[in-house]
């Protein structure tokens, strides 16, 4: 009983670290697409991003 208790617990762990595994290439994924397009904003119209001072 001891070693079917062990096999579906090694089985569940391994289920949940991939799971966990995709979950962070995804949020990773949307972070830097986040930030390209951030970066994408701030090329084209640097004055919405970069709201600093103009000093003349």
């Amino acid at each position: 009983m001891k070693i079917l208790l062990v096999t579906v617990l090694i089985l569940l762990l391994s289920g949940c670290s991939t799971t966990a595994a995709i979950l962070d290439a995804a949020g990773t994924t949307v972070i830097y697409a986040g930030k390209t397009v951030v970066n994408t904003v701030d090329m084209i119209t640097p004055d919405i991003v970069n709201d600093e001072d103009e000093e003349d």
